[in-house]
């Protein structure tokens, strides 16, 4: 059976191809808080997740999430659920509600800004890479070469000190706070299903490789 998660990349990439040459269809799915604030277009918490910038922005998201896409949803079929039904349901909503949650803290700060808009699935992609972190913290990223829980530290640091300075038109703070759900989502998922795995998560994390060779 196809996965969730190739079906969410094939869906953003058709979406996100259609917005690129409709200019209309994207300001009405952009999230624009101003517009959420003053209409109730309450969608465009949503629908930012489905559309792109450009191919390179659309590219590089469809990548993020089809690779810890996919692994996410894995753990939360075989590991948190045993169910591939209730698996699947739960990695729909972690997604869904992440694209959600990273918008709230921009929400907050600029729905007095009408020349504030956004769009990408980068906090959503976020959240499945702070995910993978929180479930493999010893496990090496390739770039840059450092364990999954110090790429963790470092990505909140810089996403964090990228957004006070404000020097690029990126959304560090919908990655930042993407990440922490991501985080939050699978550490309270596991307390609250599984408590054994969580047990074993505590004990993973005391294993440092590097100090136990």
């Amino acid at each position: 059976m196809i996965s969730l998660t190739l079906v969410l990349v094939i869906m953003t990439a058709l979406v996100s191809y259609q917005a690129f040459s409709r200019d209309r269809m994207m300001n009405e799915l952009a999230f624009h808080p101003a517009s959420i604030r003053e209409f109730g277009q309450w969608h465009r918490f949503i629908t930012n997740g489905f559309i792109h910038a450009d191919w390179g922005h659309l590219i590089i998201n469809m990548v993020v999430l089809f690779q810890f896409g996919e692994f996410v949803e894995r753990f939360f079929i075989n590991e948190v659920f045993v169910s591939e039904t209730a698996g699947r349901i739960a990695f729909l909503v972690f997604y869904l509600s992440a694209i959600v949650a990273a918008c709230i803290p921009s929400y907050l700060r600029h729905r007095n800004n009408y020349a504030y808009a956004a769009v990408g699935a980068s906090g959503a992609t976020s959240a499945l890479v702070f995910a993978y972190v929180i479930i493999n913290p010893w496990q090496m990223f390739l770039f840059p070469p450092l364990p999954a829980v110090l790429f963790g530290v470092f990505y909140l640091f810089y996403s964090s000190y990228m957004d006070r300075r404000g020097t690029d038109n990126i959304g560090h703070n919908q990655h930042f706070w993407g990440a922490v759900y991501g985080a939050a989502f699978i550490v309270i998922s596991l307390a609250a299903v599984r408590p054994e795995l969580f047990e074993l998560l505590l004990i993973r994390y005391q294993q440092i490789p590097f100090l136990s060779e």
